[in-house]
């Protein structure tokens, strides 16, 4: 059985990445749960991982406090 492993746990702060980051994955991500228009408005904020899925394949999705959508981890990384 594959074991997947996140970057982030459950409870973890994450700062979402700046919007330049953010558009860029827009453009670019051609598979599953890719960025919604309205997420882009949260670029840069400092939020906690409130939950931890994993997509088929093994890519880690995150739900994050008060924040809409899935976010990829490419698009997260740790407060400064």
């Amino acid at each position: 059985m594959t074991q997947y492993h996140e970057r982030f746990p459950v409870g973890s702060l994450v700062k979402i990445e700046s919007r330049d980051v953010l558009e860029q994955f827009e453009r670019t991500w051609k598979l599953h749960n890719k960025l919604r228009p309205e997420q882009l408005a949260y670029a840069g904020r400092v939020v906690r991982v409130v939950r931890v899925g994993y997509y088929h394949g093994g890519d880690v999705l995150y739900e994050l406090e008060g924040v809409p959508g899935n976010w990829h981890e490419e698009c997260l990384r740790p407060p400064e």
